[in-house]
């Protein structure tokens, strides 16, 4: 485990040396970072690690993204990531994969007491309809590494929140 400053993310290159996968789930809030500081960290922070990667050997890049996601969104989180995303697929990498889950559901250990109220009604949803609107964490990690094991279907592909689900559970 490296530790890099992702201010000076270019002086860590070596972190990024030698890896055949990388996987990416970085981002922040725009309320902990404001508008500025979300873009920067879920978009070029991204978008530089990809890039250093790919010149350190990568060759498949696994990015969690968002449901939504799209570049022409008038929702700069949604505009944000559809950005990101794009700028991921032109590093070139032999495969690129990107997941789009929907709200994740997770313990934090700070306080978002909005986030937390959607979390208790989405995970009674859940229980309902429980590819539709939320998929817990641990999901979507294992949806990351089964997604490598598996066979590419093209040099992108992207995964919606209901195959996220699938896969995290195989």
């Amino acid at each position: 485990q490296t530790v890099v400053d992702f201010e000076r993310l270019s002086e860590h290159a070596a972190a990024f040396q030698g890896h055949d996968v990388g996987f990416c789930c970085l981002g922040t809030t725009r309320a902990k970072a404001g508008a500025d500081g979300f873009v920067r960290v879920d978009r070029d922070y991204v978008a530089q690690a990809a890039e250093l990667a790919r010149a350190g050997g990568c060759k498949h890049f696994v990015l969690q993204s968002s449901r939504g996601a799209d570049p022409h969104s008038h929702f700069l989180y949604l505009r944000v990531k559809g950005e990101v995303e794009n700028m991921v697929q032109a590093v070139g990498f032999d495969r690129c994969t990107i997941l789009r889950p929907a709200v994740l559901l997770c313990k934090r250990q700070e306080s978002r007491p909005t986030e937390w109220m959607a979390q208790q009604f989405l995970g009674v949803v859940a229980r309902v309809f429980p590819t539709a609107y939320s998929v817990p964490v641990e999901t979507v990690a294992r949806a990351m590494v089964a997604s490598v094991l598996q066979p590419g279907k093209g040099k992108v592909e992207v995964l919606e929140n209901g195959t996220i689900h699938k896969l995290g559970k195989a």
